[in-house]
């Protein structure tokens, strides 16, 4: 297979390791904490999780572990959306293992979880492994979303693990996937097994996240892919002097990807869901937020600039929201009558007779092509897919609207032209970045060390991470303390919690802090291409989000 010279520079990357982690592998021991509680709902969670629930937090120290060079047989499954650095994380589990013991074999499961419960896997060898080292990407074994949540679906995930004599499951995922890893790690207690299971923190959305899981990996990645590009667009914009660009990024439950790209680019409007929600924008005044940027920057004779928009950000305006919670309630209940209908002027006609009276009236006033992406098929939870829902050309139908009433009452002085853009594949398999390939190949190896010291129902934790490689601090954190109750499905059910933007936070406060005079003035910053080769401080750099949150 031909290989492009950066690939090959990447294959010979030596990741580096906190110095808990690089000692004598003989000399890696564990430091336990007092018993932890889950986020809430303690009572439940508590029964819910007898055998795992309340350990205690664990972190890497100097001091002789005579377990750590037993031989393992582990298995490791990718689940959920890509993210740069999975192959990493990989990377440092089979190392240590084989640094641990050289018999030790680590299994892949193809496909993703189902590769578990369906028996499907391939040993992972050294010559194999040397292929993906340091790329991005998940095609080395695959990915997969199906959930481990069926009674038939534990046992024979049971059934796989004394198939391959295996002593561990390694999942790496995010929130969902981790949910999974801590029920089947509960699941093998109650039946008697002793196989463990341990998760690895992914998702470049960076909602997995708490005091002792700084960041998820992959999001460091994909947020200077993306902001490379927005600051392309911006310094064209900036060149042409003629296009407003509406940037629409992946996030759909949290706008840490926003946050963090405007806090690179300084772009003329950034939305922030949570924000959007706590203060209930109307869609009505975000458009008047817009535009109110552009009349500015018109009389400024600058018919241009860039505006970041979240994808979930249509399911956070009041409005939206009720209008997008009928629709999924309308079309659960009526599944088979809303199938039979042809054509979308059949279903608005069908919708008008049935949606309450504000949500009719906003579900007509929709572009066309907008109205029939809320049609569009559902998730596998009935919920609409918000990632189909072109949110950046609804804002500029509206926003168009509204400048040509401002310019016929002759308050608008400018010209608007508008160019949608939609950036998510391009940023889940990028190289990763020189963080992101030590941090995941750190989160691998300190996996294996969890499993080496008999732990089960833990996540993989590197913290201290805006300081350099070597002196990240890294342990483990109970699954089961990062959980909370939510309804899915018409009952209760125990999650980990997604971490949100905090409004009362640093990063968000630099933002608002900022917003007021880059809405105005051109303040576009240019970040550049992710470089993997010269001074850390170019090459190493941790996002703005953490080095704030780390300010305080």
């Amino acid at each position: 297979m031909e290989i492009s010279a950066l690939q090959k520079f990447r294959y010979a990357y030596k990741p580096k390791l906190p110095v808990g982690l690089s000692r004598g592998i003989t000399e890696i021991a564990l430091e336990s904490g007092a018993p932890t509680e889950s986020v809430s709902d303690q009572g439940e969670l508590r029964e819910l999780f007898k055998y795992t629930y309340g350990k205690p937090l664990v972190t890497f120290v100097p001091g002789k572990n005579d377990q750590i060079q037993k031989k393992l047989t582990v298995g490791v499954i990718l689940s959920g959306g890509q993210a740069p650095g999975g192959h990493n994380v990989i990377a440092g589990l089979f190392d240590g293992l084989k640094k641990g013991n050289a018999d030790s074999k680590l299994y892949g499961f193809l496909g993703g979880p189902s590769g578990l419960t369906d028996n499907k896997a391939r040993e992972i060898t050294a010559d194999f492994l040397d292929q993906y080292r340091n790329t991005g990407g998940f095609d080395m074994i695959g990915s997969g979303r199906t959930k481990i949540e069926r009674p038939e679906q534990f046992a024979a995930a049971l059934e796989t693990a004394k198939k391959l004599n295996l002593d561990a499951v390694v999942i790496i995922g995010g929130d969902d996937s981790n949910t999974n890893a801590a029920l089947l790690a509960e699941y093998f207690l109650s039946r008697g097994s002793a196989v463990q299971v341990i998760g690895c923190p992914k998702t470049i959305d960076g909602d997995l996240k708490n005091r002792y899981v700084e960041a998820s990996f992959g999001f460091d990645t994909a947020v200077k892919t993306y902001s490379e590009l927005i600051g392309n667009i911006e310094r064209d914009a900036a060149s042409a002097k003629k296009y407003w660009h509406f940037v629409r990024l992946m996030g759909r439950s949290a706008s840490h990807i926003a946050l963090e790209c405007a806090l690179q680019t300084q772009p003329n409007i950034c939305l922030i869901s949570e924000e959007v929600e706590a203060n209930r924008f109307s869609l009505g005044r975000i458009v008047d937020q817009i535009c109110d940027s552009v009349v500015k920057r018109a009389e400024n004779k600058e018919n241009f600039g860039v505006v970041l928009i979240p994808e979930g950000v249509v399911e956070f305006i009041p409005e939206m929201k009720q209008l997008i919670a009928e629709l999924n309630e309308v079309i659960a209940v009526n599944a088979e009558t809303f199938g039979r209908l042809e054509g979308f002027e059949a279903q608005s006609a069908w919708f008008a007779g049935i949606l309450s009276p504000g949500s009719r009236a906003l579900f007509q006033s929709l572009p066309g092509e907008i109205a029939k992406q809320l049609l569009m098929d559902r998730d596998p939870h009935g919920n609409v897919q918000v990632s189909r829902i072109e949110t950046e050309k609804l804002l500029i139908s509206m926003v168009e609207k509204k400048l040509s009433e401002l310019k016929a009452a002759g308050t608008y002085p400018g010209s608007f032209s508008a160019l949608g853009h939609f950036f998510g594949y391009e940023g889940r398999c990028a190289f990763p970045s020189n963080f992101d390939a030590n941090y995941c190949y750190a989160l691998g190896f300190s996996a294996f060390v969890l499993i080496a010291s008999g732990l089960t129902g833990y996540l993989a934790s590197v913290r201290n991470l805006t300081a350099p490689a070597e002196q990240w601090i890294a342990g483990g954190v109970p699954l089961s303390m990062m959980m909370n109750l939510e309804r899915r499905k018409g009952s209760q059910k125990p999650v980990i919690k997604k971490a949100l933007v905090d409004l009362e936070g640093s990063p968000f406060k630099a933002l608002a802090a900022a917003r007021e005079t880059w809405a105005v003035k051109t303040s576009f910053v240019f970040p550049g291409a992710i470089q993997y080769f010269g001074p850390p401080e170019v090459c190493d750099e941790p996002t703005k989000t953490l080095r704030l949150e780390h300010r305080g």
